[in-house]
């Protein structure tokens, strides 16, 4: 995941999260362990820890937590499952099911909901099992209530994830979808499971003297959230008939009115009418091969029209591809490390394998003023004037369910208003 780019792009928070981390480690049963800690680039309301002592939390969580013991709580929850050996406990192949489809994501750089849902749905997140989650959270507890922070905060998380869950409920019924969820422990915990209750409260019954003092620094959380993007990663487009692909830094130009469309395993350009497409997709690279014989190993049929592809300082070989009567223009560019296969159809294959090429033959590295454009949306607290509410607030700010995200990433979900003069976050367009 890291190789692919999937590190959030900001210093200061990350050394804010690790430093959170490493506190807790120190009050955990593995106070020597090495454990690194990770924000992904992510809008998906996630965080997880892989064998080794590897916690990654998404941004998009972050987005909604209110204040650092939160914040604390989903970290040391992280922790536990680590300390308590949970991956060694469970024959699965969970774990991995969770990387390959981050690090899906981060290849795609997909925004679609749809999307993200089925990568981070409950097939592939459903945690650990309830008991191993309640130990989880046990443990957390007692390293959060060691390391300084509020255990009760932890109940407060699991609001938090309510209140999503409840959301996603009432958005899968409008557009008939299926909607995922943090962890399987949250789709069958109730806000007042009694055991959960218990476990948290016995941490915060441990001994005083075994606490170190409050470890908060005041407006520290909502300085390092306020400026944080919101929604999907920043992607570029300078020119409207070219395709900006901000993760993995290329671009490529298209005819007018064509689409591009990102998903977990390709993208694709399709002409308006569907007369043409060209799927690209992306592979590691084999060091000992040339593109042409990286192109002949994975075509199917015989091969014509072999052209090698020296573009804006890459690599590449192009051919056409012939079978069954049917034609595809087929490309493979070197490109930091990767093979980018392209397969290019049309039902008039012969009128429209020019246009094709020239698709491929665009195809090049961003440029720096390409990767700063765009009209991202971030994070930002503002005071609220008097007289206002989500309603009147949302109605300046463009993106679906404007009053319900204000309300979840606030706490008020369903319902509730802010006071006069409190601290709200927004989502604002604009620089960081």
């Amino acid at each position: 995941m890291m190789e692919e780019g999937a590190a959030y792009d900001d210093p200061e928070l990350q050394a804010y999260i690790e430093r959170i981390g490493q506190r807790l480690v120190a009050h955990s049963d593995q106070p020597d362990g090495e454990f690194i800690f990770t924000v992904i680039d992510s809008p998906d309301i996630n965080a997880f820890a892989t064998p080794g002592g590897y916690i990654y939390i998404n941004r998009g969580l972050l987005a909604y937590l209110d204040n650092e013991a939160e914040l604390a709580g989903v970290i040391s929850h992280e922790i536990a499952h680590v300390t308590a050996n949970h991956h060694g406990r469970q024959k699965s192949g969970r774990i991995t099911n969770q990387v390959i489809a981050t690090t899906a994501y981060i290849l795609t750089g997909s925004g679609d909901l749809a999307d993200a849902s089925s990568m981070y749905g409950q097939e592939l997140l459903s945690g650990f099992g309830r008991e191993h989650e309640l130990e989880a959270d046990g443990l957390g507890a007692e390293y959060m209530h060691k390391a300084g922070y509020d255990a009760q905060e932890l109940l407060e998380v699991i609001g938090v994830l309510k209140d999503q869950e409840q959301y996603q409920r009432v958005k899968a019924r409008s557009s008939g979808k299926p909607s995922g969820t943090y962890h399987g422990l949250y789709a069958t915990h109730p806000r007042n499971d009694q055991r959960l209750q218990t476990v948290i409260r016995t941490a915060g019954e441990l001994d005083e003297d075994e606490r170190s003092p409050d470890p908060v620094i005041p407006g520290e959380f909502k300085q390092m959230v306020d400026g944080m993007v919101f929604g999907p990663s920043i992607q570029g487009q300078k020119d409207e008939n070219r395709f900006y692909h901000n993760k993995l830094a290329f671009t490529f130009a298209h005819p007018p009115g064509w689409s591009v469309s990102t998903g977990s395993s390709a993208i694709v350009a399709s002409a308006p009418d569907g007369a043409a497409n060209l799927t690209i997709t992306i592979a590691r690279r084999d060091a000992a091969k040339t593109p042409e014989q990286a192109l002949r190993a994975g075509a199917t049929g015989d091969l014509s029209d072999g052209k090698v592809l020296e573009q804006a300082g890459l690599q590449g070989y192009s051919a056409v591809a012939s079978a069954g009567g049917t034609a595809k223009r087929l490309a493979v560019i070197d490109y930091k490390g990767l093979n980018y296969q392209f397969e290019g159809a049309a039902g008039d294959f012969a009128a429209m394998d020019k246009t094709l090429l020239e698709i491929i033959e665009s195809f090049r590295p961003l440029l720096d003023r390409e990767r700063r454009s765009g009209t991202p949306l971030y994070v930002r607290y503002v005071q609220v004037p008097r007289g206002a509410t989500y309603a009147s607030i949302a109605s300046s700010i463009r993106i679906p369910d404007a009053e319900a995200q204000l309300r979840l990433l606030n706490g008020h979900y369903p319902r509730g208003e802010p006071r006069t003069g409190d601290w709200i976050k927004v989502i604002q367009p604009g620089p960081s």
